[in-house]
């Protein structure tokens, strides 16, 4: 058995991962890297809950080890390594029910000199600009739960994430007032996201790359990844 020190941190963002009412974490990340760990021999790592904002600079600092898969762009490819790719996700926007209609999209959206909330430094707000929403109507925020509530609260009128996040939200706290609006393949490819590991790391990301290996797409996987509610095609 292994002893070497794994610091896995993660976001509240269901299906991906979230705290349990016990305090670990669960979620199909979690149980994605839980697998690839034990593969190696590592059964028992570290689980730090922290900010979307915190993720990279925690790895640089070495505070973790690795992080939730997130999208892998070449600005953080400059500051982090990513693993291979474990998903691929299109974007979605959580709107007000009766606004599902009229915001159907980052380019509708900008077109009705609406209000787009963010989590800042997701690639949401890259897009969001690309369409045409100027600055000023952006709202960054620094949690999922803050940018819900920035739509509850009508200081915001659309929160633009993962489709995928923003069902398991109201798959966890269900609300007839919310809509969830998929953006189309013109606004939005789908993504690949990867762990992301600091780069004094590069050998434990070689050997877990070789455990995701045999895991991703196997038939474990493609029922954990239904369970929590991922058609197939998005892993």
């Amino acid at each position: 058995m292994s002893e070497e020190r794994v610091v896995f941190a993660y976001l509240d963002e269901p299906p991906f991962c979230w705290p349990a009412a016990g305090g670990a974490a669960q979620g199909c990340d979690v149980e994605l890297v839980t697998a690839a760990l034990h593969a190696l021999g590592i059964t028992r790592f570290e689980q730090r809950l922290t900010t979307f904002a915190e993720l990279l600079p925690g790895l640089a600092s070495g505070r973790w080890t690795l992080t939730t898969p997130l999208f892998v762009t070449s600005e953080r490819q400059q500051l982090v390594d990513f693993s291979r790719p474990v998903w691929a996700l299109s974007d979605g926007l959580l709107v007000r029910t009766r606004d599902r209609v009229r915001l159907t999209g980052y380019r509708a959206v900008a077109a009705a000199a609406a209000r787009l909330a963010v989590v800042a430094a997701q690639v949401q707000e890259q897009a969001g600009l690309a369409a045409g929403i100027a600055p000023e109507r952006m709202i960054r925020v620094a949690t999922q739960e803050e940018a819900v509530n920035a739509i509850r609260t009508g200081r915001a009128d659309a929160y633009a994430s993962v489709a995928m996040a923003h069902r398991g939200y109201l798959a966890r706290e269900p609300d007839a007032e919310l809509a969830i609006v998929n953006v189309s393949a013109s606004e939005s490819v789908p993504a690949a996201g990867a762990f992301a590991f600091g780069k004094q790391n590069a050998a434990l990301r070689q050997r877990f790359d070789a455990a995701l290996e045999g895991l991703v797409g196997s038939d474990w996987h493609r029922a954990m990844m239904g369970r929590h509610g991922f058609p197939g095609g998005e892993y």
